[in-house]
């Protein structure tokens, strides 16, 4: 185990391509570099909140023991081998070109080398203003940042491919915000969130390079990704088969997303990975009411374009942005067609996906059908996804009637059911069974493969604001229960939060809707 201040520090990014020196923190454009050197800024008293063991164990890193190596995890030191910089990249937010955006509160600290030679990159979210921050003071709340943290490593333990966060740190200092940009600021604890992942990389980071019309920066930039990310990808043709495996990526993470029931919130073309990671965890929340409308961000109201049953077709959307920033490097015709792979790529895997949350032996075309019968009987019955599906999973072979189906899944119901609720869903249950019949595998073992893609334990909204006021109180037990049970969220050893909503938790500021403040 190396210590955070010791280490030495590799700096490839920064050394490959041409950046801002300065350590301006003006916000500004900054045509011409692909980052800006960035120092954070010092805060008041930098105290730790959250290790994460794991994570720290797999990347060789050694739990802080003193001030100065808590003081890099909130900016108020930089080891020497370190060279801090915000990315400059840009995006379409909500569906419009936004321009230069950047990294406007995270700063890239560093980038780790493990034992086994693998490369993270060490990122503060919170640590200060950038030449990236616009009107923005770069810091971030306990708010957002315990729910940084915690989703982080709750999405790695659901198996969802993902950035991590190692640590979680107080500033002793308060930061001003308007939570719903309603005209009613307050002031909230400061925190930092260390935020690691092999690559930060988003499709904004190429849309930059090509808005720019900076043709060299933009195939530098591709070449290193490859040969730095993607080292199996050689050949003529490495970047149309570099485009695909993005497309690949995307697609196999927005099936996740769906298996599990998450819901991004701010799915900008600056907020998509081009390693097929979950990054940027803002306004999201986990489907509590099965709903495809759902969205948990206010932002995004009322057009609902990251809703839930969105997710899959804006990931194609922003593929097709990545596409177009690629065009001076590739045939308009080549990258089209590697585009249109994401349709068959996504439902294959997705029906794959969602034969194992059923317990089938295989997906036949038959069994399309009956997915999509489970996807309208369960947007018109609007059970808790979580818990509809542990019920599926313990559902006898025998059900004689709409009440006893009804009766088996009341516990995940948020409503009572209407007459025709309740025959849509024995019919669905009936159909269900009849499949589950011909399965050539047996009860136990369709059980186990349920068990493996449902998740029992998930990070709700209302219990992260329940932490979250707890933590802000100087109490904290809730908060290092959550952060067990996320590690084990297939077991029902946590069964303490194997129950649906509280109503009280369906209007509550925190827990039902949430904005992109932070």
């Amino acid at each position: 185990m190396e210590s955070l201040r010791s280490k030495h520090y590799k700096k490839e990014f920064v050394t490959t391509f041409p950046g801002d020196e300065s350590g301006n923190l003006t916000p500004r454009q900054t045509p011409g570099v692909l980052y800006s050197k960035t120092i954070p800024t010092p805060v008041e008293k930098v105290s730790l909140l959250a290790w994460s063991e794991d994570l720290a164990e797999e990347l060789g890193i050694a739990k802080p023991t003193t001030q100065e190596e808590l003081d890099i995890l909130g900016g108020n030191y930089v080891a020497e081998t370190m060279y801090p910089y915000a990315a400059c990249y840009a995006g379409h937010q909500f569906g419009s070109w936004a321009g230069q955006l950047g990294d406007g509160r995270a700063i890239t600290l560093g980038e780790w080398e493990t034992t086994k030679g693998k490369t993270f990159e060490l990122q503060l979210k919170g640590a200060g203003p950038t030449a990236y921050s616009r009107r923005a003071d770069g810091r971030a709340v306990l708010r957002s940042s315990v729910r940084e943290y915690l989703m982080s490593e709750a999405m790695h333990y659901l198996g969802v491919p993902t950035t991590r966060a190692l640590s979680l740190v107080s500033t002793g200092e308060p930061v001003l915000r308007d939570m719903f940009y309603n005209g009613n600021a307050a002031y909230e604890p400061g925190a930092i969130v260390t935020r690691v992942a092999p690559s930060f990389l988003r499709f904004g980071n190429f849309e930059m390079l090509n808005s720019r019309k900076e043709t060299d920066h933009l195939q530098q930039l591709v070449n290193w990704t490859i040969d730095r990310y993607y080292p199996h990808i050689t050949g003529e043709d490495n970047v149309l088969t570099w485009f695909k495996e993005i497309v690949e990526r995307t697609a196999t993470l927005m099936v996740e997303w769906q298996r599990v029931g998450f819901v991004h919130g701010v799915m900008n073309t600056d907020n998509m990975s081009v390693l097929g990671l979950t990054i940027d965890y803002g306004p999201y929340s986990f489907v509590d009411d099965y709903d495809p409308d759902f969205t948990p961000n206010t932002t995004d109201l009322p057009g609902r374009r990251y809703a839930f049953g969105k997710q899959p077709s804006i990931a194609y959307w922003n593929l097709g942005c990545l596409a177009a920033a690629l065009l001076p490097l590739l045939e308009k015709d080549a990258l089209l067609a590697a585009l249109e792979t994401y349709k068959e790529i996504y439902w294959q895997k997705y029906y794959q996906m969602m034969g194992k949350k059923l317990g089938l032996d295989k997906v036949t075309d038959a069994d399309t059908e009956l997915v999509t019968q489970f996807e309208k009987t369960l947007a018109a019955v609007k059970p808790d996804m979580t818990i509809f599906y542990q019920l599926l999973t313990d559902l006898p072979l025998f059900m004689a009637n709409a009440n006893e189906v009804a009766g088996h899944f009341k516990d995940s119901l948020y409503d009572d059911l209407t007459p025709e609720q309740s025959e849509q869903l024995y019919s669905l249950i009936s159909n269900y069974l009849e499949r589950l019949n011909k399965n050539t595998i047996t009860r136990q073992a369709s059980q186990e493969i349920m068990r493996k893609a449902n998740p029992r334990f998930i990070l709700r909204n209302y219990l992260l604001h329940q932490a979250i006021e707890e933590l802000e109180k100087g109490e904290d037990t809730l908060f290092l229960k959550l952060q067990e049970a996320m590690k084990q969220p297939y077991s029902d050893k946590f069964d303490e939060f194997f129950q649906t909503r509280p109503e009280w938790a369906s209007q509550k500021a925190g827990c039902s809707m949430l904005s992109c403040s932070s």
